[in-house]
Protein backbone atom coordinates (compact mmCIF):
# COMPACT_ATOMS: atom_id res chain seq x y z
CA UNK A 1 0.00 0.00 0.00
CA UNK A 2 -0.69 2.35 -1.57
CA UNK A 3 -0.72 0.64 -5.34
CA UNK A 4 -1.36 3.13 -8.17
CA UNK A 5 -2.88 1.50 -11.39
CA UNK A 6 -2.05 3.23 -14.34
CA UNK A 7 -4.16 2.78 -17.45
CA UNK A 8 -3.35 3.92 -20.56
CA UNK A 9 -3.74 2.93 -24.84
CA UNK A 10 -1.75 0.76 -25.73
CA UNK A 11 1.87 2.31 -27.35
CA UNK A 12 0.71 5.64 -25.57
CA UNK A 13 3.75 5.43 -22.39
CA UNK A 14 7.31 4.74 -23.57
CA UNK A 15 9.15 2.55 -21.39
CA UNK A 16 11.05 5.34 -20.28
CA UNK A 17 7.66 7.48 -19.87
CA UNK A 18 6.52 4.56 -17.65
CA UNK A 19 9.77 4.37 -15.31
CA UNK A 20 9.33 8.02 -14.45
CA UNK A 21 5.87 8.03 -13.87
CA UNK A 22 7.07 4.87 -11.53
CA UNK A 23 9.78 7.37 -9.80
CA UNK A 24 6.97 10.10 -9.66
CA UNK A 25 4.54 9.05 -7.88
CA UNK A 26 6.52 7.04 -5.69
CA UNK A 27 7.98 9.84 -4.98
CA UNK A 28 5.04 12.76 -4.85
CA UNK A 29 3.46 9.85 -2.30
CA UNK A 30 6.18 9.43 -0.16
CA UNK A 31 6.44 13.08 0.49
CA UNK A 32 2.43 14.06 0.46
CA UNK A 33 1.80 11.68 2.79
CA UNK A 34 4.96 10.66 4.42
CA UNK A 35 4.85 7.29 3.86
CA UNK A 36 8.30 4.71 3.51
CA UNK A 37 8.87 3.78 -0.09
CA UNK A 38 9.05 0.33 0.35
CA UNK A 39 5.10 0.57 0.06
CA UNK A 40 4.18 2.36 -2.90
CA UNK A 41 3.61 0.06 -5.63
CA UNK A 42 2.75 1.07 -9.59
CA UNK A 43 1.22 -1.36 -11.76
CA UNK A 44 0.67 -0.22 -15.69
CA UNK A 45 -2.31 -1.83 -17.63
CA UNK A 46 -2.05 -1.03 -21.39
CA UNK A 47 -5.22 -1.50 -23.02
CA UNK A 48 -5.53 -2.76 -26.57
CA UNK A 49 -7.13 -0.53 -29.54
CA UNK A 50 -10.95 -1.27 -29.10
CA UNK A 51 -10.72 -1.53 -25.34
CA UNK A 52 -10.59 1.48 -24.18
CA UNK A 53 -14.15 4.08 -24.16
CA UNK A 54 -14.89 7.32 -22.65
CA UNK A 55 -18.33 8.67 -22.30
CA UNK A 56 -19.70 5.59 -24.07
CA UNK A 57 -17.38 6.08 -27.36
CA UNK A 58 -14.29 4.29 -28.61
CA UNK A 59 -11.20 6.25 -27.18
CA UNK A 60 -9.76 7.86 -30.45
CA UNK A 61 -7.01 9.79 -29.34
CA UNK A 62 -4.14 8.63 -27.39
CA UNK A 63 -3.91 11.21 -24.88
CA UNK A 64 -5.78 9.93 -21.92
CA UNK A 65 -4.21 8.52 -19.00
CA UNK A 66 -6.52 7.05 -15.93
CA UNK A 67 -4.36 6.79 -12.59
CA UNK A 68 -6.55 4.79 -9.68
CA UNK A 69 -4.90 4.95 -6.58
CA UNK A 70 -5.95 3.19 -3.14
CA UNK A 71 -4.12 4.11 -0.05
CA UNK A 72 -4.40 3.88 3.53
CA UNK A 73 -7.18 5.87 5.36
CA UNK A 74 -6.41 8.02 7.69
CA UNK A 75 -5.39 11.31 5.92
CA UNK A 76 -7.06 14.76 6.00
CA UNK A 77 -9.25 16.10 3.05
CA UNK A 78 -6.12 18.98 2.72
CA UNK A 79 -3.48 15.79 2.26
CA UNK A 80 -5.47 13.99 -0.39
CA UNK A 81 -6.03 17.31 -2.11
CA UNK A 82 -2.41 18.12 -2.31
CA UNK A 83 -1.13 14.22 -3.52
CA UNK A 84 -4.00 14.52 -6.22
CA UNK A 85 -2.84 17.71 -8.10
CA UNK A 86 1.00 16.80 -7.28
CA UNK A 87 0.30 13.06 -9.32
CA UNK A 88 -1.56 15.11 -11.83
CA UNK A 89 1.25 17.66 -12.72
CA UNK A 90 4.23 14.71 -12.61
CA UNK A 91 2.29 12.24 -14.54
CA UNK A 92 1.47 15.02 -17.28
CA UNK A 93 5.19 16.06 -16.79
CA UNK A 94 6.20 12.76 -17.47
CA UNK A 95 3.79 11.66 -19.89
CA UNK A 96 4.26 14.70 -22.39
CA UNK A 97 0.56 15.89 -22.08
CA UNK A 98 -1.77 18.07 -20.85
CA UNK A 99 -3.06 17.92 -17.18
CA UNK A 100 -6.78 18.18 -18.66
CA UNK A 101 -5.92 15.02 -20.30
CA UNK A 102 -5.01 12.83 -16.97
CA UNK A 103 -7.29 11.55 -14.47
CA UNK A 104 -6.36 10.81 -10.85
CA UNK A 105 -8.65 9.00 -8.69
CA UNK A 106 -7.68 8.26 -4.92
CA UNK A 107 -9.48 6.23 -2.60
CA UNK A 108 -9.39 5.51 1.27
CA UNK A 109 -9.04 1.80 2.32
CA UNK A 110 -9.16 1.27 5.73
CA UNK A 111 -5.43 -0.09 7.53
CA UNK A 112 -7.40 -3.33 8.92
CA UNK A 113 -8.35 -4.37 5.17
CA UNK A 114 -4.86 -4.48 4.23
CA UNK A 115 -2.41 -6.99 4.44
CA UNK A 116 1.43 -6.77 3.01
CA UNK A 117 4.55 -7.92 4.38
CA UNK A 118 2.82 -10.74 5.98
CA UNK A 119 1.13 -8.41 8.60
CA UNK A 120 -2.38 -6.43 8.77
CA UNK A 121 -1.44 -2.59 8.65
CA UNK A 122 -1.29 -0.91 11.47
CA UNK A 123 -4.16 2.12 12.15
CA UNK A 124 -2.92 5.59 11.67
CA UNK A 125 -0.24 6.46 14.55
CA UNK A 126 0.40 3.06 15.67
CA UNK A 127 3.51 2.41 12.60
CA UNK A 128 6.67 2.50 15.44
CA UNK A 129 4.71 -0.05 16.77
CA UNK A 130 4.21 -2.46 14.04
CA UNK A 131 7.41 -1.78 12.62
CA UNK A 132 8.74 -3.48 15.80
CA UNK A 133 6.94 -6.38 15.28
CA UNK A 134 8.33 -7.34 11.97
CA UNK A 135 11.07 -9.67 12.20
CA UNK A 136 14.80 -7.81 11.44
CA UNK A 137 15.29 -10.21 8.19
CA UNK A 138 11.75 -8.70 6.64
CA UNK A 139 12.56 -5.05 7.62
CA UNK A 140 16.07 -5.02 5.59
CA UNK A 141 14.55 -6.63 2.80
CA UNK A 142 11.65 -4.15 2.57
CA UNK A 143 14.10 -0.93 3.44
CA UNK A 144 16.34 -2.59 0.18
CA UNK A 145 13.36 -1.73 -1.51
CA UNK A 146 14.34 0.57 -4.44
CA UNK A 147 17.57 1.39 -3.54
Amino acid sequence: MPTYVVTAPQGRLSMQQKERIAADITRVHCTVASAPAYFAQVIFNDVLAGNYFVGGKLLQRLDHVYVHGQIRAGRDGATKEQLVLELMNAVADAAEMPTHCVQIYVVDVPARQIAEYGQLLPLPGDEAEWWDAIPVALRKHMEAIGE
